[in-house]
């Protein structure tokens, strides 16, 4: 257990971190299944809707990683990685 104020003080710093890290981590894992579930669907039945569920999907999914990378909590490259092949996905549906 922490013995100073300052020691206490990053506790409780790390654990607000901590929480707001894993929203932005697993809100982007949640909504990829997403995305590949509706990229699934528009392959199989080639029905518009499914595209542009994908493709607002995908924009929801650019915007946390822009604003985690903005946070420190995704490193550029990493979000830049991910965006690219999210996109190639799409582009090859």
């Amino acid at each position: 257990m922490a013995n100073n104020k300052s020691a206490k003080k990053r506790i409780e710093i790390n654990k607000r971190n901590r929480l707001r890290n894993r929203f932005y981590k697993s809100s982007v894992k949640t909504l990829t299944k997403f995305f590949f579930k509706d990229l699934e669907d528009y392959k199989i039945s080639k029905n518009e809707d499914s595209k542009e569920k994908s493709k607002k999907t995908l924009q929801t999914i650019y915007s946390l990683l822009d604003k985690g990378t903005k946070k420190n909590i995704f490193h550029k490259n990493t979000a830049a990685r991910r965006k690219s092949k999210l996109s190639m996905y799409l582009k090859l549906a």
